[in-house]
């Protein structure tokens, strides 16, 4: 009994030499210096033969935040438990194909296919509110986690939107100021996680057109095959941010306004993502009486897909 616990000692001793935070450790730790999980620290216990510790198992360095339920609930969002609704069900339909795409079960196989980013032609079309709705109706699935990236790095809604200060995110990892799994916020609500867009940068676009991103972008895409990673990106015909996020996404949300947005502007804001094999058009706000609406005495949500060939 007692060479098992010595070798068991030794292999926590070998596990803290690579790199790698234990639970433990991570209580230990002063709060003003949280521990950091590294991708060195993973690789070096990998080359000694040892187990690594994936950031998500612990959650050491991960914030948690807890976010006002009964708030979201009043503004319109889809918080868990809450009564079956209609709109709730309107989401259902939007987020099926998208898991069933994510997961490999579409239609084609995609790259990336767990990267879906959520954008519209012009500001003030419902892109940022759509994001964190289909994140929490995501959340709500048995076997899913979802991550919500705020991409908007010029006008970051996110977090405004849940009631919490702006933090560290997205912007500071790909400058490599700090590890991505110290910014991530987990919530209360069960199987969602929140990247903020991190400090402003007067070179953002530069920063997501980098190296740094696409690694990062391969990264996150690869390395939990059961989560869905959402992205709410700016509007596609006011920055060229989310064109550069759209190079790298497997599937694109397109919000569009009903009987507000041009289709002019649709089909302008579709010609600069034609290298995204899969577009998904959403009509926010679309009347009930509007053909292709989904809505019950009021407003609703329209969807359809397209393709390269299609969009257009």
């Amino acid at each position: 009994m007692s060479s098992l616990i010595e070798q068991a000692a030794q292999r926590l001793e070998q596990l803290r030499q690579a790199g790698v935070v234990l639970p433990n450790d991570a209580q230990a730790m002063p709060h003003s210096n949280p521990p950091v999980f590294l991708d060195e620290g993973l690789d070096a216990a990998e080359a000694s033969g040892l187990e690594a510790v994936k950031p998500d198992e612990f959650h050491a360095s991960s914030k948690r935040v807890d976010l006002d339920l009964e708030a979201l609930a009043a503004q319109g969002f889809l918080t868990p438990n809450a009564a079956r609704s209609h709109m709730a069900d309107q989401y259902r339909v939007i987020k099926r194909p998208l898991i069933k795409n994510a997961m490999g079960r579409g239609v084609a196989s995609l790259n990336h296919a767990n990267l879906i980013m959520v954008t519209s032609a012009l500001a003030g079309e419902g892109k940022s509110f759509t994001s964190l709705n289909l994140a929490l109706s995501i959340a709500a699935e048995l076997d899913n986690t979802v991550m919500l990236v705020d991409a908007d790095v010029a006008r970051p809604s996110v977090l405004r939107m849940l009631g919490l200060p702006q933090g560290p995110g997205l912007l500071d990892v790909l400058e490599e100021s700090v590890d991505m799994s110290s910014v991530l916020l987990r919530t209360n609500v069960d199987k969602l996680t929140l990247l903020p867009s991190g400090t402003p940068h007067a070179r953002a676009t530069e920063l997501l057109a980098s190296d740094a991103m696409s690694h990062l972008l391969d990264d996150m895409a690869r390395r939990y095959p059961d989560r869905i990673i959402i992205f709410d990106s700016p509007p596609l015909l006011l920055t060229t941010e989310s064109r550069v996020l759209a190079s790298h996404m497997g599937q694109i949300v397109v919000v569009v306004h009903a009987e507000k947005t041009a289709q002019s502007a649709v089909q302008q804001a579709l010609a600069t993502i034609e290298s995204c094999p899969l577009k998904m058009l959403l009509l926010n706000q679309a009347n009930a009486n509007t053909s292709g609406g989904y809505g019950s005495g009021g407003y609703g949500y329209g969807y359809g897909y397209g393709t390269e060939d299609t969009a257009s």
